[in-house]
């Protein structure tokens, strides 16, 4: 039985935090409430951690976040073990995991992390049985989501259009890489058919589906509150598909027809039918002199400090938003 770790990939808003709870519920499958993200903060932003001082400096600010220290990781037990293996972001990360997972009594651990997707490939060098889940969503109901999340972004439709772009493309060329590791699930064939779609993933994983994985009584939080939808609370263990199209009444005609324009081709492969209306004088006008070049910007600004940031880490590497550090830490 494959023993290595899941990882939980996709853009936010797209039905990881469903996918967390379903596999946390399986009794072999431990995964956090919060998605690590050690990954997207702070891999290769120290420098070499055979130097003690990048080491130290790297545990001291993995320390100081919060999606870390839910793990309860034992400080100087990190710190002596990771002296007798290779002294790499990878193993270090591991260990946080490994001694989660010692105090769950499962044998396999897991974490959820938005665009984890972009680190496919170290992840799968450094870890010779890991897998990859990639959720995918129907990016106008994505961004409907998010804006009712996060209204500050309800202008933002570019930024929201690139980001799923990035990932679906990112998942296309991971799974032609690692076909055997790497899976793609629609959340709209996850919340349609939620028994099936779990067999199929669990087979994939190599566990056995166990029907108590549709209670999501494991997934700390998320049963009591009902769900993670950005509309509406939904009675504890539902999966339901009310939220599937729901972007024609939370988005404008403009911000459907931006989406669409972009990503057309990518929705088609994933059967994401298009909208078919056209704009009135008006829309047309304000959507080419206004929508249209704004936010190709947007998109062209993200894609360069996207590729800024994952190349060049250690000069200006992502850094976890300020809410989610503490002040003090027991390193």
């Amino acid at each position: 039985m494959n023993q290595g770790p899941i990882y939980l990939a996709g853009a936010d808003r797209s039905g990881t935090t469903l996918m967390y709870a379903l596999l946390a519920t399986h009794p072999n499958i431990a995964l956090p409430h919060l998605g690590s993200n050690m990954w997207t903060f702070f891999y290769g932003q120290y420098g070499d951690l055979r130097q003690s001082e990048n080491f130290e400096r790297c545990l001291a600010a993995m320390l100081r976040y919060k999606n870390v220290l839910i793990l309860n990781p034992d400080v100087e037990r990190i710190r002596s073990e990771f002296r007798q293996g290779d002294p790499t972001y990878a193993r270090l990360f591991a260990l946080f995991h490994n001694h989660f997972l010692e105090r769950t009594g499962k044998r396999r651990w897991g974490d959820k992390t938005s665009y984890v997707e972009r680190y496919a490939d170290p992840i799968f060098a450094a870890y010779s049985e890991a897998v990859m889940v990639h959720m995918i969503r129907d990016p106008r109901d994505r961004f409907a989501s998010a804006i009712k999340r996060w209204p500050n972004q309800k202008g933002q439709v570019g930024g929201a259009t690139v980001r799923w772009l990035y990932s679906v493309r990112l998942a296309q060329r991971n799974l032609r890489k690692y076909p055997d590791r790497y899976k793609i699930v629609r959340y709209e064939t996850l919340v349609s058919q939620p028994e099936a779609t779990l067999g199929d993933i669990c087979t994939f994983l190599g566990e056995k589906f166990d029907p108590v994985m549709l209670t999501m009584s494991g997934a700390e939080g998320y049963v009591g509150k009902g769900g993670n939808s950005s509309f509406e609370k939904f009675q504890p263990a539902q999966i339901t598909t009310t939220a599937v199209g729901r972007y024609r009444k939370a988005l404008s005609r403009r911000q459907i027809q931006f989406i669409q324009a972009f990503a057309s081709r990518d929705m088609r492969q994933f059967d994401y039918a298009l909208e078919n209306f056209d704009l009135s004088l008006q829309e047309r006008a304000t959507f080419f002199l206004m929508d249209l070049p704004t936010n190709t910007v947007r998109m062209t600004l993200w894609r360069a400090l996207e590729a800024i940031q994952l190349n060049l880490p250690s000069w200006l590497g992502r850094t976890p938003m300020r809410h989610r550090l503490v002040t003090s830490s027991n390193s």
